[in-house]
């Protein structure tokens, strides 16, 4: 099943309200907050033995990743109809 299908209705949604390349987006920036949220937790779990309190550095990485990722995808998002 392809993520398409799997998102389908979230799609149908955000596409009515944005169009479909920005619906997509929006869609798309739901999945890497989700994903932000569930490695955020991990790293609550996986820290770092030399700076206790700190995500272990792949879990801080992947983190940092994600959140570059949102905001470009932000940016895509906001522009304005050409």
């Amino acid at each position: 099943m392809g993520a398409l299908d799997k998102h389908r209705d979230a799609l149908e949604v955000h596409e009515t309200m944005m169009g479909q390349g920005r619906g997509r987006l929006a869609v798309a920036m739901d999945l890497l907050t989700d994903a932000l949220a569930m490695i955020g937790q991990h790293g609550v779990y996986c820290q770092s033995t030399r700076m206790p309190g700190r995500p272990t550095l792949d879990i801080a990485l992947v983190l940092e990743q994600i959140g570059d990722a949102k905001e470009l995808l932000q940016t895509v998002i906001e522009q304005k109809t050409e």
